[in-house]
């Protein structure tokens, strides 16, 4: 019999999701009483069950028409060998009554979601998906160690949608339809996009940062137009640390800023992700702009380290005001595609940017992510690093420049009975995509940026720790730019607006105070 060790992974991520007009919360995502059962050593194969629960998960068939989800993917170890990624079967997953498993063709991780319209607590035990074992080269009798994760999504439904701005808006480097620049451009299929200066075609107000103007956007280019899941919010900490920790010794290295290469058994500057430390009153190391991943002082010389998050300085990992919740922050590019690749997700492409903030309606000049022309900022925080995080102002929908000078808790802003603009959600309910950290999506001003064919993450990573995607911008970022501004972002920057470009062409590749990350994946087609 296939022997187990059974790991239970827990995931909990305070956020609020909001549909149009009314508010519905989707928060404290868990995974818990995970197991392996049922074997079948003459087939090879097992089932991962697992309990999942989130609050007032929904799904509505009127409009924006689309539902949340989880994205739930699973590592093991042989023993105490390194982690690998799970591929699922193609087929024989087990949904509890009232939900939904959908499994990609490519096995790496599956959907899961309400099989109806409704809303309310979503809770549901033996969850079971179907992994055959055997074609992972696993033996009947081998000590196998699974870890699920779970990361909440938003459904984005196929449909055509409009990318720039309206008259007023003047946003820097905004798409528009040649030759007026106050006219909006309709991406109405995943067709190739001509880009140029004949009646009709798409084009964009060129800026020292907005592109080379050159196209045509290839119909390999992801446009929007067909549906896609987006990440609800940026990568939290506490889901870097959960990457950090299923990586060997050499990977993590290349993930981290500090050095822990190996032979290294004491660390300087214990939080991990900065290149310097900063030491407090006490003479103890502190988080820089609230970066709270870290490990110990002393660590093993050639074995993987152990991360954890301690934003209260304490030396005490993951205590409930240790900054699990608050963005991730100091990931460059090469760390965000690593981390899209190790969970089955991608880039978003710049098209897909403003279709998820915009949904389907036309464009409101200087419009932010909610779809006004409005902003509130704050000035303290509320029970600061909790997952119960807030701002000190009842108004406040986005973190901007403010005296915090860093990133807050994800979606912070959305409470239960606030609108979308009140709770700084896009039109399908994704959160934080105007302030809080940059978004970092896949232009169309480069050759790099064009050449992105949108494949999906495989689970796997180099063993320097790389994504190895074929036509992903490369590490350098040559192809990326930025999108949606950060927390010292002025409300009067266009990177702040849904169609502000100022800096969509910006291959920036260090780890900055300002950048984290989001992924996305098309929504299956099988």
């Amino acid at each position: 019999m296939l022997r187990k060790l059974l790991f239970s992974q827990i995931l909990f991520i305070g956020i609020l999701l909001f549909t149009n007009p009314l508010a519905l919360i989707s928060n404290n995502l868990t995974i818990s009483n995970v197991s392996l059962t049922g074997q079948n050593a003459a087939e090879n194969y097992a089932f991962i069950r697992f309990d999942i629960s989130w609050e007032n998960s929904w799904r509505t068939s009127t409009a924006p028409n689309n539902h949340d989800a989880a994205w739930v993917f699973a590592k093991y170890r042989i023993g105490s060998g390194t982690w690998n990624h799970v591929m699922l079967s193609p087929s024989g997953h087990i949904a509890p009554a009232g939900s939904t498993v959908e499994v990609p063709s490519d096995l790496v991780g599956a959907f899961f979601y309400r099989d109806a319209d409704g809303s309310g607590a979503f809770t549901k035990t033996g969850v079971k998906l179907r992994w055959n074992y055997g074609a992972s080269g696993i033996g009947d009798d081998d000590v196998v160690d699974v870890k699920v994760f779970g990361l909440e999504m938003v459904y984005v439904p196929e449909g055509a949608f409009w990318v720039g701005s309206t008259t007023g808006g003047n946003e820097a480097g905004r798409f528009y339809t040649y030759p007026n620049t106050d006219s909006p451009y309709q991406v109405s299929s995943e067709d190739e996009i001509v880009i140029g200066t004949s009646t009709g075609n798409l084009n964009y107000v060129v800026g020292s940062q907005t592109g080379d103007n050159l196209g045509p956007a290839p119909a390999s280019y992801p446009k929007g137009y067909n549906a896609f899941y987006v990440m609800k919010h940026e990568i939290p900490h506490h889901a870097y640390v959960d990457f950090l920790n299923c990586l060997t010794r050499d990977q993590q290295q290349s993930r981290t800023q500090a050095n822990l290469s190996i032979g290294v058994s004491s660390v300087t500057n214990t939080y991990v992700m900065v290149n310097i430390e900063v030491t407090g009153s006490l003479g103890s190391p502190i988080p820089v702009h609230r970066s709270s991943i870290r490990c110990d002082a002393s660590i093993p010389a050639n074995d993987p380290i152990t991360f954890y998050c301690d934003l209260n300085q304490n030396g005490i990992p993951n205590e409930v005001d240790d900054g699990q919740h608050i963005a991730c922050i100091y990931i460059n590019w090469s760390d965000t595609k690593a981390y899209l690749d190790w969970s089955g997700l991608r880039p978003m492409s710049e098209l897909e940017f403003e279709k998820a903030c915009r949904g389907p309606l036309l464009p409101v000049a200087q419009e932010y992510a909610w779809g006004t022309a409005s902003i509130s900022n704050y000035s303290s925080l509320i029970n600061p690093g909790t997952a119960n995080e807030i701002s000190n102002s009842a108004t406040a929908n986005s973190t901007f420049r403010n005296a915090v000078l860093a990133p807050s808790r994800v979606g912070m802003f959305a409470k239960p009975g606030n609108t979308r603009a009140q709770s700084g959600a896009t039109y399908y309910g994704i959160l934080d995509m105007s302030g809080n950290l940059w978004e970092r999506p896949v232009n169309l001003g480069t050759p790099e940026g064009r050449n992105f064919t949108g494949l999906h993450g495989n689970g796997i990573l180099t063993s320097s720790g790389d994504a190895d995607v074929t036509n992903w911008p490369p590490n350098n970022g040559e192809g990326t730019g930025f999108r949606g501004g950060y927390w010292d972002s002025s409300q009067y920057e266009d990177p702040m607006r849904i169609a502000g470009r100022t800096y969509s062409d910006d291959p920036v590749e260090r780890r900055r105070n300002r950048f984290g990350g989001r992924g996305v994946r098309t929504a299956p087609s099988n």
